[in-house]
């Protein structure tokens, strides 16, 4: 069997297997023998890196996350070498994308580069999801992310690298910076509505993302042929609308290989509504490229493990390529449940191959 079988490994608190050495290891140990075969390991998160970063260094930002500096560790690097030996790819994930930080003040980046701030119509800073954000239309913060992008794919035997629900994305009430404005003006002629769900302004918007995303394909293929570029944004057309993710175009325009949209919901019937909203948006030739995102929590309630492994069903019935779960520390509540679930009813306890994207050199 074919399948994509992920797991998203979140950074401390919300999980502890980055915390030591001997826990990257033991979770490394545990899905392999759960049957898991790609990993999405955190590396910029609340403004820092979890790897040395020259990038960081050459723009006078602390070079990786204080936690691991204390411990003269290099998490990126240790969980790539656990992993590879296990035969379960890593893909890296850039869970903050442009959001600069979760503190008020935007934290250390918006300090340093307070030019660098996303900006609504009261003059604002932009803040979404409990977190401050970067103006991703600023060209210097296009190349900054770039600039990580490029570091992570050309000094790691990374498999591919990964952007979510805030790269590339922008919260909708964002653009109204006096660059922006600008830029607007010069094609439109006027000034942007204030009105920031105003359609034709959300398109515009979406589409210097989807010019941003252009490059960042081409630069990481540049590096690495092979490398995946991966993709969860939130569920189409929610993420255009709100975070200004044209995830129909991406995949049209084939600017990402994989796609793992965040269908979070608490429930089967829920999700599955989504999957058949999914079918019918996006062309059937690209289905091989979704392997939907599944939570085991949502709204604080935990998805039942009848209702995941329904859920891992309808994948398979509809021809997608499998599912990337939110997130490892989900997998070993109650004692391992959902693991031991998996493994008895999902086909877990079964290997399974990637899909033929997967470059068996990488």
């Amino acid at each position: 069997m074919s399948e994509i079988r992920g797991i998203w490994i979140a950074n401390r608190p919300h999980s502890q297997v980055l915390e030591s050495q001997n826990n990257i290891v033991e979770a490394m140990d545990f899905l392999q023998s759960y049957g898991f075969n790609i990993i999405f390991p955190v590396v910029w998160n609340r403004g820092y890196t979890l790897y040395p970063s020259q990038v960081m260094n050459r723009y006078k930002l602390p070079v990786i996350d204080p936690y691991y500096e204390q411990q003269q560790r290099n998490p990126l690097s240790e969980i790539i070498t656990a992993a590879h030996q296990r035969q379960i790819k890593v893909i890296p994930w850039l869970e903050y994308g442009f959001a600069a930080s979760h503190l008020l003040s935007g934290g250390h980046i918006l300090k340093k580069y307070p030019h660098w701030q996303a900006i609504d119509k009261d003059g604002a800073k932009v803040r979404h999801g409990g977190l401050t954000w970067m103006n991703a239309f600023q060209s210097q913060v296009q190349q900054f992310m770039l600039e990580i992008i490029t570091e992570i794919v050309s000094n790691y035997s990374v498999d591919g690298i990964q952007g979510c629900d805030r790269l590339p994305a922008l919260p909708v009430t964002a653009g109204y910076d006096s660059d922006t404005i600008r830029q607007y003006q010069s094609v439109f002629g006027k000034l942007p509505p204030q009105n920031h769900h105003d359609k034709q302004w959300i398109q515009w918007r979406a589409d210097l993302l989807t010019d941003f995303l252009a490059k960042m394909y081409q630069e990481v293929k540049a590096i690495k042929p092979q490398a995946l570029v991966s993709l969860s944004p939130a569920v189409y057309p929610f993420c255009l609308n709100n975070l200004l993710q044209d995830a129909k175009a991406w995949v049209e325009k084939g600017l990402c290989d994989l796609i793992h949209p965040q269908i979070y919901r608490p429930s089967f019937s829920g999700y599955n509504q989504e999957v058949k909203q999914l079918i019918k948006t996006f062309d059937r030739n690209s289905l091989s490229k979704f392997a939907p995102g599944i939570t085991f929590t949502a709204n604080g309630k935990d998805v039942t493990t009848k209702d995941l492994i329904k859920c891992i069903k309808t994948n398979r019935d509809r021809h997608l390529s499998g599912q990337v779960f939110f997130h490892y520390e989900g997998l070993r509540k109650n004692n391992d449940a959902v693991a031991i679930a998996l493994f008895k009813s999902a086909g877990y306890d079964r290997l399974a191959t990637l899909p033929e994207y997967f470059d068996p050199e990488a």
